[in-house]
C-alpha cells in the first residue's frame, strides 16, 4: 500500500492475518509570549503603550493507527475502534466469554472497563482503526503457558484464534484497587495487540522465578502471566499504618512468570 503521510512502525504476523501499527505527525499551531516592550506613539508626549510580543509556533503531535490485514484469517477488535474497512469481509459481534450469561458479562465489563463484546472480522481485506496518541505493543502467544491478564482497557486487537475472557479476582479488596476486581484475559495461540500509555522501550519486564515476590501499584501493571499468584491487599497491616504509609492497595505477585510494568506512566507523553 502506498501512503504519503503514514509510516509503518511495527508489524505482528499471525495465520492469514497481520497486525500493523502506523504513525503520522500533525502540527498544532499556537502562540507563546516572548516579552513586552514600551511603545511611545509619535506626538503623544510621554504617554506609552505596553505591547506584548507573541511568537507563532507549530508543535508536532504524533498519532498512531492500527491496520489489520486479513488474508483469509480473522481478528477481534475492541468495539468502537473501527475507522474504516475495505475488502471482502464478514463482520459479526462476538462475546468475550461465550459460556457466561448476560449479567456476568455486564458485571465483568463494568469492573474491567472493557466491553463484554468484540467485533470479529474475517476474510480478505484490511481494517483501519481510529487515530490515537497512545502506544501499541504487539506480540504472539504460543499456547496455554503464555496466557496473560491485562490491565484495564489494555486489550485492543487479536487474532481470531486467541480467546478473550474476563478473570474475576476472588478478593473483594480488588474493588478498591487501581485495576478493579476483574481483568481481561488472553488464552490460546496467535497474535495480539495491547494499548499502552508508554512506548515499548519504557516498559519494564520483571521475571519471577518462584522465589521472589513483586509488590507493585496496580496502576503500573500493563499485563502479567496468568499462572502467577496475585493478591490485592494493603501494603501494611492496620488502618493507622496504612494511612502513615501513604500507599493504598497493592498487588503482591508470586510464582513463576513475567510482569510488564510502566514506571513512567505518571510522567505523561
Amino acid at each position: 500500500m502506498s501512503d504519503t503521510y503514514r509510516s509503518l512502525i511495527d508489524s505482528t504476523a499471525g495465520t492469514g492475518m497481520r497486525l500493523e501499527v502506523w504513525q503520522f505527525s500533525r502540527k498544532s499551531h499556537g502562540y507563546v509570549d516572548v516579552g513586552a516592550v514600551q511603545a511611545v506613539p509619535v506626538g503623544s508626549g510621554n504617554n506609552s503603550t505596553t505591547l506584548r510580543l507573541r511568537h507563532a509556533v507549530a508543535t508536532p503531535t504524533v498519532w498512531r493507527q492500527v491496520r489489520i490485514v486479513l488474508e483469509g484469517g480473522s481478528a477481534l477488535l475492541e468495539p468502537g475502534a473501527l475507522q474504516y474497512a475495505v475488502g471482502s469481509l464478514s463482520v459479526e459481534v462476538q462475546k468475550h466469554d461465550k459460556k457466561s450469561n448476560m449479567l456476568t458479562r455486564a458485571l465483568a465489563s463494568a469492573a474491567t472497563g472493557e466491553a463484554g463484546f468484540a467485533t470479529r472480522y474475517q476474510g480478505q481485506g484490511e481494517v483501519w482503526t481510529e487515530p490515537t496518541m497512545k502506544y501499541f505493543i504487539g506480540a504472539t502467544m504460543d499456547g496455554p503457558q503464555d496466557a496473560l491478564l491485562l490491565d484495564d482497557k489494555a486489550f485492543y486487537a487479536c487474532e481470531g484464534s486467541v480467546a478473550v475472557s474476563t478473570h474475576i479476582h476472588t478478593s473483594v479488596q480488588g474493588l478498591f484497587s487501581g485495576n478493579g476486581f476483574a481483568q481481561p484475559r488472553l488464552d490460546g495461540r496467535g497474535a495480539f495487540l495491547v494499548e499502552s500509555p508508554v512506548p515499548a522501550d519504557e516498559i519494564e519486564q520483571i521475571d519471577l522465578d518462584g522465589q521472589r515476590e513483586l509488590i507493585v501499584d496496580g496502576d503500573l501493571m500493563l499485563m502479567y502471566s496468568a499462572a502467577l499468584s496475585v493478591q490485592l491487599q494493603p501494603l501494611v497491616r492496620g488502618l493507622r499504618n496504612l494511612y502513615r504509609s501513604g500507599e493504598g492497595l497493592v498487588y503482591r505477585i508470586r510464582g513463576r512468570g513475567s510482569v510488564w510494568i510502566t514506571p513512567t506512566k505518571s510522567i505523561g507523553h
